[in-house]
């Protein structure tokens, strides 16, 4: 019996169009991207939508967003293109690669910079920016290539793998112990300056070492926001802060930090590296995921 012909393939001009239409839900940021007018990007949507025989979007007053169905071939066309192009790449042989890590301030300072030469000097033929933001980066318009993001690793169209746990436990400075005798009792720290002691987890931190904390002491008011700047607050004798230890691992091996309890609250949210589901067999994405891995699994951040 004779194969059953293959399905014809719509103009790759109506998929490419039509890819960057679901990306970004909006035909006008779609004609950017591609260098088209938004009504060419209409156009090529039409010519694919009469091929499929279905509405691919919902049309509204700002913007588009995807149906049912074009959700779905948005996922598979998206991933194709993507194969396509590396495929592109191989062809030429173009080895040149570029990686845009979008990461937050504390993992890019204590954690990535201090490694980063390592995976540079193993793929030379990948380059390598970090762009250190609080904002999440849209990873599927192209604003990144990976994140280092805090949650729970649940993001719609991105794979999502977990770095590390996000806990938290007091540490002070060798300084900080100098001028105020050795640390024994988690009670001592009521009487001790702490940074951002407004912060909620300091409650929680008290409450799990079975120590009740006065509410004066809860109404104190100062925030730094992130913990790469509470960490320089507390090496500079400010007071006992809440920080992460695997973001602080060198620190504390070196004594510049001290760990003076080994009581520690769980966050509800961890550290993952997430990326598009489409590109999780791009060489980069894939290279830097093996290579993060192995990290995180030497310093045991898991």
């Amino acid at each position: 019996m004779p194969a059953a012909p293959l399905a014809p393939l719509p103009p790759l001009a109506a998929i490419r169009a039509f890819e960057a239409a679901a990306r970004h839900r909006s035909f006008t940021r779609a004609a950017e991207e591609l260098g088209m007018t938004q009504a060419a990007v209409s156009y090529q949507v039409k010519v694919l939508e009469d091929r499929v025989g279905v509405p691919l979007f919902r049309r509204r007053a700002r913007g588009v967003s995807p149906t049912p169905e074009g959700a779905r071939l948005a996922a598979r066309a998206g991933e194709a293109l993507e194969i396509l192009r590396d495929a592109y790449a191989e062809a030429r042989q173009d080895s040149d690669q570029t990686l845009v890590i979008s990461v937050v301030a504390t993992f890019a300072t204590h954690v990535l910079a201090p490694r980063l030469g390592r995976f540079q000097i193993a793929h030379p033929e990948i380059t390598t920016r970090v762009d250190v933001d609080q904002r999440l980066a849209d990873l599927a318009a192209g604003e990144a290539t990976v994140a280092i993001r805090t949650g729970k690793g649940v993001w719609p169209g991105l794979h999502a793998d977990r770095l590390m746990r996000a806990g938290f436990t007091p540490m002070v400075s060798r300084g900080f112990l100098d001028r105020h005798g050795p640390l024994t009792d988690p009670a001592q720290l009521l009487q001790l300056p702490l940074v951002d002691p407004a912060d909620p987890d300091w409650a929680r931190w008290f409450a799990a070492a079975g120590v009740e904390r006065p509410a004066a002491a809860a109404g104190q008011r100062s925030s730094f926001g992130t913990q790469v700047l509470q960490a320089q607050a507390v090496l500079a004798d400010q007071g006992a802060g809440l920080l992460s230890p695997p973001f602080f691992g060198e620190a504390l091996r070196r004594g510049d930090l001290v760990r003076p309890f080994g009581i520690e609250i769980d966050n509800d949210v961890d550290i993952w590296l997430v990326y598009p589901e489409r590109r999780r067999n791009a060489p980069a994405v894939r290279a830097f995921r093996a290579w993060i891995l192995e990290e995180m699994a030497q310093i045991g951040a898991a």
